[in-house]
């Protein structure tokens, strides 16, 4: 497998990481607080802020030791990066709703305009669930059947590069999926349940093409490929499972079809009863 030599730098590497993760986190916190100080009625779910922590401390354990350095130079190792950066800790994140917080925590002004960006085009596009299919999905099947992933992994720039595009496109499909955040235009629960379940199917596929070494274009001993090829079948599957429970947990369904119906039928039954 090819793989660059940290030089020296993981130590000031993993510092950093965690003075950006801190900062995050504060920031979060921050914001949190001041919700509840602008309005007492609302507050702030204190379960939300846990999970973003959690989403946090999960990005940690993806980027520093001993499983940063381990997937530079391991399959397996990467793939369980990938697992946490992409599939678990986004749904931690995104699950504790920072665009509401963010909205809340803000003067009106701002908020406004946050608002707008919200229900702006480009945003309507990029949170739909086929484009955040194709970005967290449908790109791994680019990465390991081309030699995009040994290209990425001969440079510390590429395989950081890859890190974020894990973070960031695993925060867009959840969001796109099950996010509680506003999502003008998202379609309706059962469209975005086959959405899910298309990831699933192409999870599945792909972890199974490395398992076998088809179409496989990846530099790394057998082994690694078929233990990283376990990680990503069985690891992605329990994700997808939280995934769709948070997405069911969302389900409410409209009552008011039946309501009318009712109502239309009283009043059917008060004309015909004699007077």
């Amino acid at each position: 497998m090819p793989h660059h030599d940290d030089g020296g730098d993981g130590l000031p590497g993993a510092v950093l990481t965690v003075m950006i993760l801190l900062l995050v986190a504060g920031c979060y916190l921050l914001a949190a607080r001041r919700a509840r100080s602008r309005n007492f009625a609302l507050g702030w779910n204190p379960w939300r802020s846990a999970s973003f922590l959690a989403g946090l401390v999960l990005v940690a354990l993806a980027l520093l030791p001993p499983l940063g350095p381990a997937s530079h130079t391991d399959f397996g190792g990467h793939m369980a990066q990938h697992m946490l950066i992409g599939m678990y800790a986004p749904l931690a994140l995104v699950l504790a709703a920072p665009v509401t917080l963010l909205l809340r925590a803000l003067p009106p002004g701002p908020a406004r305009r946050v608002t707008q960006v919200l229900h702006s085009p480009p945003a309507r596009v990029l949170a739909h669930p086929a484009l955040a299919l194709t970005l967290s999905t449908g790109t791994l099947a680019l990465l390991y059947f081309t030699p995009l992933y040994n290209t990425a992994m001969g440079h510390p720039a590429g395989h950081w590069l890859m890190a974020a595009h894990f973070l960031a496109s695993g925060c867009l499909f959840v969001h796109a999926i099950a996010g509680p955040d506003p999502a003008p235009k998202r379609p309706g629960v059962r469209p975005r349940l086959v959405y899910l379940g298309l990831a699933i199917a192409a999870h599945a596929l792909i972890a199974q093409a490395l398992y076998g070494g088809f179409f496989v274009d990846v530099h790394a001993p057998v082994d690694q490929v078929q233990q990283g090829a376990q990680i990503m079948y069985y690891g992605g599957d329990i994700a997808e499972l939280l995934l769709a429970g948070a997405l069911v947990g969302t389900w409410r369904p409209d009552r008011r079809p039946r309501r009318a119906a009712r109502a239309g039928r009283s009043e059917r039954g008060a004309a015909a009863a004699p007077g």
